[in-house]
């Protein structure tokens, strides 16, 4: 391994040290966080060769997560996202990872059911798609050019997934992970937050079901529980992280207790000598919550689980350093500030300039506020002399 990067802000030093993450050793704690970028094919939910190039430009964090990627066509709920469950879409991926890996990264994918986050339109046969109980979320459906009212139209009222269902959906994950590990990643994070499937089920808010599956902690937390298991059959544990996030997520429900249910959570994942628990404080970017609660959550998670535990939610560097230097977190990682800046490590240990995300390019498109954000040594060569 290469010698740490030294910052020129030395405050900044805790987020150049290496981290044993699993299986591996990470050269930095400036991890990349999952981000959906929606530019995959439409009726195959294959990746490109744009792909290949953007991720391998992000090659220099510490790890990469994947863009939520949908376990199977049930789990769909965003138009122009990947797959992982058909040997095209194994096929896809494997340039990517490539990419990654010849750059010298590392790249988990990030493993995703939407559940009521969803439309017919994505669905099998149109059918409706699935929660922890019956509901219909709140706002509207990303469908782009399915449907004649797109981009956008109001969600349906999901079904509850059936008991005898469940066992179907658990080996859709198995099945995903044995893709993922076809594909070339090097591990998988199950996407356990933002109110997807898995926490429609944590959470009481979209779960009153009177099954095994409901009412009490610890049946809720039994789906979760029961996939990461399953996925733990397919991959060694040191290569599967989990991520979850107290508040905040699309659709409009929360728990009522986050902060009884989610270090339950925490708890309920260790001793597994799982990769890592990647966690998300209250942030703007996702739906908000008080934020010192939200953070108290965070750290009773942090003392809960005994692994690595990564951080997330609109961290800026200084911040981000802070919170490994006190030991809150092992590594952080960076949406918005990855998106627009590929070489992220680099300029935050010349502390700056920074690239400022196009907004209006983060969802569908091409090259454009994806692959184009220049480097800082492309930022130099044009300076006046």
């Amino acid at each position: 391994m290469t010698s740490p990067i030294m910052p020129a802000d030395r405050s900044l030093a805790p987020l150049f040290k290496p981290a044993e993450i699993g299986a591996f050793t990470a050269p930095n704690r400036i991890f990349m966080a999952p981000l959906t970028r929606s530019r995959s094919e439409a009726k195959s939910a294959t990746q490109t060769g744009l792909h290949a190039l953007y991720y391998s430009q992000r090659a220099g964090g510490g790890l990469i997560v994947s863009e939520a990627t949908q376990i199977s066509q049930q789990g769909q709920g965003y138009t122009w996202t990947p797959g992982i469950f058909t040997d095209a879409q194994v096929e896809s991926w494997k340039p990517v990872t490539d990419a990654v890996h010849n750059a010298g990264g590392r790249i988990f994918c990030q493993l995703w059911h939407v559940g009521a986050i969803s439309h017919p339109v994505f669905q099998p046969d149109g059918g409706q798609p699935v929660s922890a109980s019956a509901w219909t979320p709140d706002g509207e459906a990303f469908v782009g050019d399915r449907h004649e009212d797109g981009p956008k139209v109001p969600f349906q009222q999901a079904r509850a997934l059936r008991t005898e269902e469940i066992p179907g959906l658990i080996e859709d994950y198995r099945h995903a992970a044995r893709c993922a590990a076809q594909a070339g990643f090097d591990g998988v994070e199950v996407h356990c937050a933002n109110n997807y499937l898995i926490d429609q089920f944590i959470r009481s808010g979209t779960n009153d079901r009177d099954d095994q599956y409901g009412g009490s902690v610890e049946n809720r937390l039994r789906l979760m529980d029961e996939v990461v298991a399953a996925v733990c059959e397919e991959l060694p544990a040191d290569r599967v992280g989990v991520r979850l996030s107290p508040q905040g997520g699309p659709g409009g429900t929360s728990d009522a207790h986050p902060g009884e249910t989610y270090p339950a959570a925490a708890r309920k994942l260790a001793g597994r000598g799982l990769a890592y628990l990647h966690v998300i404080r209250p942030n703007s970017h996702t739906g908000g919550g008080d934020r010192e609660e939200g953070e108290k959550i965070v750290r009773d998670m942090r003392e809960a689980f005994d692994g690595p535990f990564i951080a997330n939610g609109n961290f800026d560097p200084a911040e981000a350093a802070r919170w490994i230097e006190r030991g809150d977190a092992d590594a952080v990682t960076f949406g918005r500030l990855f998106l627009a800046n590929p070489d992220l490590p680099e300029r935050i240990a010349a502390d700056g300039p920074y690239n400022e995300p196009d907004e209006d390019t983060f969802y569908g498109g091409g090259a454009e506020g994806y692959t184009d954000y220049p480097t800082l040594e492309k930022v130099e060569d044009k300076l006046p002399a």
